[in-house]
């Protein structure tokens, strides 16, 4: 199955794409493309800002603006989210959690991915319209959606094999 469709089934069904994501052998490559593609996408929604703060205020260098936030999300943020996923699944175990370390990344990494398109959109408000009530307000949907995608998936996972 393509990436984009099963995006766009994650908004409907995201613990059954999830589970069918992670069928098999696991699949680190697939794990860290996941991942690694995520935060590029993340790192592309941080450029409208980015531009539009850096051309109001010329104190700020665009080029360092954007190396931050190129350093950010392709070199420190995978360590973050791998580290988070461990802990969620480490959290997991006690309760009855019957996922491998490799599903529990996948739901995090997953969620990220699929959640995406909302964080593209947050950016895009951001770049137009700057910070205020409409960016809050596609924020808030953006992080829900991020959050009800990992928390099925893990549910999903945790449960055990289908």
């Amino acid at each position: 199955m393509s990436v984009t469709l099963d995006i766009l089934r994650t908004y409907r069904t995201p613990g059954q794409v999830l589970r069918r994501r992670v069928t098999g052998p696991p699949n680190e490559p697939r794990a860290l493309i996941t991942l690694m593609s995520a935060c590029i996408l993340m790192f592309a929604a941080q450029m409208p800002g980015i531009t539009r703060r850096a051309y109001l205020d010329p104190t700020l260098e665009r080029d360092q603006l954007m190396s931050s936030a190129l350093m950010g999300w392709v070199f420190i943020m995978p360590l973050v989210f791998y580290l988070i996923a461990a802990l969620s699944h480490a959290v997991a175990r006690p309760f009855g959690g019957k996922a491998t370390w490799f599903e529990a990344r996948m739901a995090l990494f997953w969620a990220l991915l699929a959640a995406a398109p909302a964080w593209l959109f947050v950016g895009l408000v951001q770049g137009f319209l700057g910070y205020g009530i409409a960016h809050s307000a596609v924020g808030v949907l953006a992080g829900v959606a991020f959050l009800i995608f990992w928390g099925a998936g893990l549910r999903e996972v945790e449960r055990g094999p289908a």
